[in-house]
């Protein structure tokens, strides 16, 4: 399957331009003009492009291979995904649940959310604009999460996602069914990728990343993939860069 390659300059509702820097050839970038005071309805003017570029990819027979500035632009892609007509097991690697809602927050930070509201829980705006359904619990794989608020922590305990540090038995988990998985650069031991706007100690290694997306896009069941970057302006020696792509490249083909 052909990689159908999306950047959307946007972290949440502000301009990140240096995610169309990493645009190659051939991608297409996302071009919104979000305004407005209030926050989701901005994120819904930057999502709504994205939600028809992953919906045109997936009619193509290609896989939409996001790259934007926060993990609450994977709702769009999934939107797209599921219009087209397929609707993926999701597998979330991320060193936060994103699992908040407005009621268990800590900071108020939109983008520690994004899980939450693809399960049905918290804010449903985003989730109502791009017109996707929530995710049934049981359909969502969230590994590491190693960094929880309290609250959050409690919350994903009652609920049915499956919340897993064992990083090998994710292609067992998802066999037989077509999945996306999103990618947050942060899950990446902070020893060997510490350039994140939130970095949390520890974490699974590159070698084990590689090795693990690499197994998931051998099942052939990878039907879109986004990337949610590192901090680019922290990382001066371009170690981070290098230890992101090589997991990204290696679960979309791409090495």
């Amino acid at each position: 399957m052909q990689n159908w390659w999306i950047f959307t300059p946007f972290s949440l509702d502000a301009p990140m331009p240096a995610i169309a820097q990493l645009a190659r050839p051939g991608s297409h970038l996302i071009e919104a003009a979000p305004s407005g005071d209030d926050q989701l309805a901005r994120m819904v003017r930057i999502h709504q492009p994205l939600v028809s570029e992953a919906e045109k990819a997936t009619v193509s027979d290609e896989r939409p291979v996001s790259i934007a500035g926060d993990c609450c632009a994977v709702i769009a892609v999934l939107a797209g995904v599921q219009r087209a007509g397929i609707d993926p097991m999701l597998v979330w690697l991320d060193a936060h649940g994103d699992f908040n809602t407005h009621a268990t927050t800590v900071s108020g930070f939109v983008g520690g959310m994004p899980l939450a509201m693809l399960t049905g829980r918290g804010d449903q705006t985003l989730l109502r604009a791009d017109k996707l359904p929530p995710l049934a619990d049981t359909d969502v794989i969230l590994a590491d999460a190693r960094d929880l608020d309290p609250a959050e922590r409690g919350l994903l305990q009652q609920s049915r996602v499956t919340h897993t540090h064992d990083f090998e038995s994710l292609v067992d988990r998802v066999a037989g069914r077509p999945f996306h998985v999103h990618f947050d650069a942060d899950v990446i031991d902070a020893a060997e990728a510490p350039a994140m706007a939130y970095p949390v100690p520890g974490g699974p290694s590159v070698e084990t990343l590689r090795r693990v997306v690499t197994r998931l896009h051998e099942t052939g069941n990878l039907v879109s993939a986004s990337m949610t970057p590192w901090a680019f302006d922290r990382d001066t020696d371009g170690r981070t860069a290098a230890a992101c792509w090589s997991i990204f490249s290696a679960l979309v083909g791409e090495p």
